[in-house]
């Protein structure tokens, strides 16, 4: 089998739960990463003098 024909033929479909599963992992995985580059730009900013209130 060529590549173009791995790349290009239909695989077996997933169940829904197993999708909706992978779906919230890196819809979670992906807010983690916000709060952690939020956190780090506020220590920042805290760190050079910006006051939030």
């Amino acid at each position: 089998m060529t590549f173009i024909q791995r790349m290009t033929r239909q695989g077996v479909k997933q169940p829904w739960w197993r999708r909706l599963y992978w779906l919230l992992i890196i819809w979670c995985g992906s807010v983690l990463a916000l709060f952690i580059i939020a956190s780090l730009l506020r220590l920042l900013m805290s760190s050079a003098g910006l006051k939030l209130h």
